[in-house]
């Protein structure tokens, strides 16, 4: 029986013949390496973060203040890295999260990192800033698993529209952003005067959507399309959002609604008092609030405050060590972002099935290596303080 493990076997293997891996198998590198296949303005856009990107740093230096205790003499023969999520037995507790604009990283952006995820059987989160449309993605997914997320915009009748496209899509679950109804100051693309929206990149969802249609008089062509981009700019981000209006959402979505976001423990409780069934606690991988919380110092609160809700983990998830100290502080599963966008940039869905293997197959043996069989046997005492 195969084990995500087994990849490091066929790496070595391979290298009798003198086949070198194509990427790099250290994920923490992945970004350097990804800076010299793209553009300055692409990378920036990725890799940065907000202000002085702080809560970036920050959101790396919370792994390094807990350390795993490896105990020894255990039968760690047999593992298993499968968790259950909404009712949906998930092969390893990673999910991708909803990364957008993927087109600026590959030609075939989503597609390829739906089919990559799917070939893993891996649950993939779309964004709605995704650059190619739900619909399509949807079909390189194929039976795959997948999630969507809503950027919720001004317009509750476009809102509802995204929202019956990814239902008849077959997305299982709806990711819902909080954290990002205005762009942060981002001193990169600052810099580099770049925005993909206003280059009709990660507006595709936007543009194919028939009541945004109805907005801009028509179908988007070329003759239109400054008109409609400047529909998107009037429509995306709502800061008037409150708590009350989640009851609309409620009645609108059918399956399991996640807040993505939270880094209050008060702010989970609201999440189950509206009848949310998960909460994501993320600060945007450091891309919106410069100086912010770090995720993981958050977790544990939210954790503690969640009232029965799937919490998820997002924001610095890089090697196998980072996945295991979420979830021995209470995570259900992690999203990873940034890292599969580098495989992404480096080599188009083989570059993502590579950084997605490399992630399980570390995951897998540090397990072992620490004595623990699988997610079941992770809680606090796994950790210690550094």
């Amino acid at each position: 029986m195969s084990t995500p493990a087994d990849f490091q076997n066929e790496i070595y293997l391979a290298g009798l013949g003198d086949v070198l891996p194509g990427f790099p198998t250290d994920l923490t590198k992945l970004e350097d390496a990804a800076r010299d296949v793209l553009s300055a303005r692409a990378f920036g856009y990725v890799a940065g973060s907000a202000g002085s990107e702080r809560t970036a740093r920050f959101n790396r230096e919370a792994f390094d203040r807990w350390r795993i205790v490896p105990r020894l003499l255990r039968d760690v023969s047999v593992r298993d890295l499968s968790v259950e999520v909404f009712g949906r037995r998930m092969p390893a507790p990673v999910l991708l999260a909803p990364l957008g604009v993927q087109g600026i990283l590959h030609a075939d952006g989503e597609r390829a990192t739906a089919r990559a995820a799917a070939e893993l059987g891996l649950t993939s989160v779309l964004s709605t800033a995704s650059s190619t449309a739900l619909e399509d993605v949807a079909e390189a997914a194929g039976t795959g698993p997948r999630w969507y997320q809503l950027y919720w915009p001004k317009s509750r009748e476009l809102a509802a529209s995204f929202l019956a496209r990814a239902e008849a899509a077959g997305y299982e679950a709806l990711v819902v952003t909080l954290d990002t109804f205005t762009l942060a100051w981002r001193p990169r693309d600052l810099d580099g005067a770049y925005l993909p929206f206003l280059r009709a990149v990660g507006v595709q969802n936007y543009f194919s959507d028939p009541v945004f249609q109805e907005m801009v008089g028509g179908p988007v062509t070329d003759a239109n399309r400054d008109a409609a981009l400047l529909t998107w700019v009037a429509q995306f981000g709502n800061p008037a959002l409150t708590w009350d209006d989640l009851a609309w959402l409620r009645e609108r979505w059918n399956g399991p609604i996640l807040l993505k976001g939270v880094q209050h423990a008060d702010d989970a409780r609201r999440a189950a008092d509206a009848g949310m069934d998960g909460v994501v606690v993320s600060n945007h991988g450091g891309r919106q609030v410069d100086g912010a919380v770090a995720s993981l110092d958050a977790l544990p609160a939210v954790v503690s405050a969640a009232d029965g809700l799937t919490v998820l983990f997002d924001s610095g998830i890089r090697t196998g060590s980072d996945v295991i100290k979420a979830l021995a502080l209470g995570a259900r599963a992690v999203l990873v972002g940034r890292p599969f966008a580098y495989g992404l940039a480096l080599g188009g869905e083989t570059g993502v099935r590579h950084v997605l293997r490399s992630l399980l197959a570390d995951l897998d043996l540090t397990l072992a290596l620490a004595g623990l069989t699988g997610p079941a046997d992770l809680g606090p005492d796994t950790l210690v303080r550094a």
